[in-house]
């Protein structure tokens, strides 16, 4: 699993995600997540674009991560959910709780 964090905005972190988030990848990217919201970006834009799978481990992680991300005010956004990652979304009722957009543009418009 690539990790890329990115910061344009003030209080803002675009997490770029790329191959596997499943239970060997969740500690990393919860870190990672984590780090971004104490570091003052309490908005986190998290691209699954090139995310080939999701277990429920990686589940997990965005749901802490969006939890942290709450506590400090803030929100976890999922941008470009594949298929797979849109019905396990959809499957655990998370689709109600997770904003999505297709593009990284129109995730805090």
């Amino acid at each position: 699993m690539m990790v890329e964090m990115e910061h344009r905005e003030q209080g803002i972190a675009f997490v770029r995600l790329s191959g596997r988030l499943d239970a060997a990848a969740a500690p990393h990217v919860l870190s990672r997540l984590k780090d971004a919201v104490a570091d003052g970006r309490s908005r986190l834009a998290v691209d699954l674009s090139e995310v080939s799978f999701i277990d429920s481990t990686g589940l997990g992680t965005l749901v802490s991560g969006l939890k942290a991300a709450r506590r400090a005010e803030g929100d976890l956004r999922l941008v470009a959910p594949n298929s797979q990652a849109q019905r396990l979304l959809r499957l655990t009722t998370l689709d109600r709780v997770f904003v999505t957009s297709d593009t990284l543009d129109e995730v805090w418009a």
